[in-house]
């Protein structure tokens, strides 16, 4: 065999898989190279943050058809008002772009079931449908099947800015770590903090961010990138829980200033 050493190959949706093995001189190479650190340090609560951007990742949840759109399960099934989940978009969108600009990876976290929903326990398939009262995971709607993978509920909304080289993970609980691929990627990738964004801020949101501090990644939640259909009062509830048990908030600017400063 050549001499060759190739330490980046690249899958067909543009993923970087930097950890491959190499050939050299007539060897297989297992030896992995270190990613340059690269931190930046903003505003934070309780205290400022430093991270190394080398080690991130943008992880946005659940902002997807079923639950924004109007037409969706939550608007049109559940009689929620949507609007205030809309909120973000603008901010979600900006965030995406500094942090892909900054070579971080962003992950959509979307709710995408399978269509005999065979995997769900029936403490979410029930408490999702009230005990089969109404439509819930995986039952069709007018717009189609709730949450099914790669059907047009599962999918983020048209105004969500999605690239080739973003990360797609369908979910299957309300905190993303559970039952699927997500904690394999990140860990493949070498992610150890992960700043979470999307809906609802109080449900998957949440339950996300607290599986990943329990699996021991650095967790930070963006305020004003997050929004829920609850009232004010339980979002407060969940920003003072993160800073006082999990990790830490941020806002977007401070956080928008950091990644687009000079190095």
């Amino acid at each position: 065999m050549s001499d060759l050493t190739q330490t980046t190959l690249a899958s067909s949706n543009g993923a970087r898989h930097e950890d491959r093995w190499t050939r050299e001189h007539e060897a297989v190479s297992l030896v992995r190279r270190r990613s340059r650190e690269r931190p930046i340090r903003f505003g934070a609560l309780p205290e400022t943050v430093e991270v190394d951007l080398a080690t991130c990742a943008f992880v946005v949840i659940d902002m997807q058809n079923d639950f924004l759109h109007p037409e969706g399960w939550f608007a049109a099934e559940r009689g929620a008002d949507v609007s205030p989940l809309k909120t973000p978009i603008v901010t979600i969108n900006e965030l995406s772009r500094a942090f892909r600009q900054a070579e971080v990876p962003v992950v959509h976290l979307n709710w995408g079931v399978r269509p005999d929903a065979a995997n769900l326990p029936a403490n979410v398939l029930d408490k999702g449908s009230d005990c089969g009262t109404r439509a819930g995971y995986a039952d069709r709607i007018g717009s189609g099947p709730v949450l099914v993978s790669g059907e047009w509920g599962a999918l983020s909304l048209e105004a969500i800015q999605v690239e080739p080289d973003d990360i797609m993970v369908n979910k299957h609980r309300l905190s993303g770590f559970r039952d699927n691929e997500f904690d394999q990627i990140l860990r493949r990738f070498g992610i150890t903090t992960l700043f979470f964004a999307g809906v609802n801020i109080d449900r998957c949101v949440f339950a996300t961010l607290m599986d990943g501090a329990f699996q021991g990644y650095d967790v930070i939640l963006v305020e004003d990138a997050c929004a829920t259909v609850s009232p004010e009062y339980v979002t407060e509830a969940i920003l003072y829980l993160v800073r006082l048990l999990y990790g830490f908030t941020a806002e977007s600017t401070d956080l928008l200033k950091a990644l687009t400063s000079p190095k």
